[in-house]
């Protein structure tokens, strides 16, 4: 069975989106968390509704400072008690793990150790929350989302079959393309050798690469990759403004808003100068997503081309927070504060009031280790 097939057999029991179902993995962690909840404001201090106790482990940390930051200022919005622990290959070189309240070292997320690694966190510490940062380690988690729930820990993942096809390139230009959401053409590298009804350039790039890694624009077969170590995938080359757009889609499978940035400038795939910007046209794509993906949980992004000729196409996502994240954040699109909501059991807080017009300009920042703290 295809990874879409799997994800509509499943069943995500929203009826809004995908009808009734039996009870998905998802539903079975949002129990959990509804359970934990209770848990939680059962260490109020004096028994009053204004602060709970919540761990979060922030996973392949690295430099996401700002993530972290971002869940500090919801928690203190709503008056919960936050601990973050954060973990890395090297904890001690991971800016996010030294501003973290704890770290822990984790082998890499392709490792046989790496799931059982955060069990043994998210036990030893009683993590109510498992933030993932980067895609390669999103099946992993996806498919043990249930072992994580079974110790109380919900991991902040969209169900396996959207995890597979979201990491697959190729596979998310067909589902999505099947959809009615507007794609650039696409075909496998290996394919594309033997056809010639492609106009040059053509855009090159790896069928599940990240962070603009191996990307290539070949204006004829003489500039095709001659030897790959991965599959790669050939799309036609667009041209034109290019937009992140963050959307939040909460645990029933509602998309609760869409915010569109402008990306100005992009350093090593991430955004270093972005303008947030009202466009409803990706709005409603942003809606057409989440119908072809029913799976869809929590934080994703997906960015779009919009070319002078052909209009706006999407040509990636990913399911999880993006790095642009703090800038929709800023805006007033508040996902932290919305996990963390749905997490404790608070009153949902979701809307689509963000602001139009955030600049946002990048800066590097250090954090400085004493070496008599080592």
């Amino acid at each position: 069975m295809s990874a879409l097939g799997a994800l509509k057999h499943r069943g995500c029991g929203c009826i809004a989106t995908c009808g009734p179902g039996p009870r998905s993995r998802l539903d079975r962690n949002k129990h959990t968390s509804v359970w934990k909840s209770r848990r939680n404001f059962g260490r109020l201090k004096g028994y009053g509704m204004t602060s709970a106790a919540i761990k979060i482990l922030v996973s392949s940390a690295g430099r996401r400072v700002a993530l972290i930051d971002c869940f500090r200022r919801a928690a203190k919005e709503l008056g919960i008690s936050l601990t973050v622990v954060a973990c890395d290959l090297d904890p001690g070189m991971s800016p996010a793990c030294r501003s973290a309240d704890a770290s822990y070292a984790v082998p890499a997320c392709d490792d046989p150790g790496f799931v059982s690694a955060l069990q043994g966190i998210a036990s030893r510490e009683k993590i109510d929350l498992i933030v993932p940062t980067i895609d390669p380690e999103l099946p992993a988690l996806a498919e043990a989302m249930d072992d994580f729930a079974a110790l109380g820990c919900r991991v902040h993942v969209s169900q396996p079959a959207v995890v597979d096809i979201v990491r697959d390139k190729l596979e998310t230009m067909t589902v999505l393309a099947a959809a009615g959401v507007p794609v650039p053409r696409t075909i496998a590298l290996e394919e594309f050798a033997s056809t010639s009804e492609w106009s040059w350039p053509v855009f090159v790039k790896p069928r599940s690469g990240s962070a603009s890694r191996a990307i290539s624009v070949a204006g004829s077969r003489d500039e095709l990759p001659a030897k790959v170590s991965e599959p790669m995938i050939v799309q036609e080359n667009l041209t034109g403004a290019e937009y992140t757009v963050n959307g939040f889609v909460d645990v029933r499978g509602r998309l609760q808003t869409a915010i569109t940035h402008r990306r100005v400038r992009v350093r090593a795939g991430e955004v270093e100068k972005g303008i947030t910007e009202r466009q409803p046209r990706h709005s409603r794509i942003a809606h057409d997503i989440v119908a072809a993906l029913p799976g869809l949980r929590g934080a994703f992004c997906f960015q779009i081309m919009d070319d002078g000729a052909a209009g706006p196409k999407v040509i990636e996502i990913n399911a999880r927070f993006g790095g642009g994240y703090p800038l929709a954040d800023y805006a007033g699109a508040h996902f932290t504060k919305w996990l963390l909501e749905e997490v404790s059991g608070l009153p949902a807080s979701c809307h689509d009031n963000w602001h139009s017009g955030v600049l946002m300009l990048r800066y590097d920042e250090a954090i400085f280790v004493d070496g008599e703290d080592e």
